[in-house]
């Protein structure tokens, strides 16, 4: 029998990660989403960017203004070096 290893999604609207509960994505998330995106790094950078909008208007409504880091949280991480 094999193990499943949880897939470290976001949990909506306070964006934390579903399974290891910090800031999404998290490491593991990041890592899979790499992975995931390992031919079209554009693409990955566009999903990116979706969600940062979608978490900015979630975070917004929860504590007034989303925070100052997202683009860094959801996109700086994932250009290519």
């Amino acid at each position: 029998m094999t193990r499943r290893h949880p897939d470290h999604l976001p949990s909506r609207p306070t964006w934390r990660c579903s399974t290891c509960g910090i800031a999404w994505p998290c490491s593991p998330a990041k890592l899979r989403l790499l992975v995931e995106y390992r031919k079209d790094r554009t693409a990955l950078l566009i999903y990116l960017a979706t969600l940062e909008t979608e978490a900015a208007e979630h975070l917004a409504k929860l504590g007034g203004s989303p925070p100052k880091n997202l683009a860094e949280r959801f996109i700086l991480w994932a250009r290519a070096r």
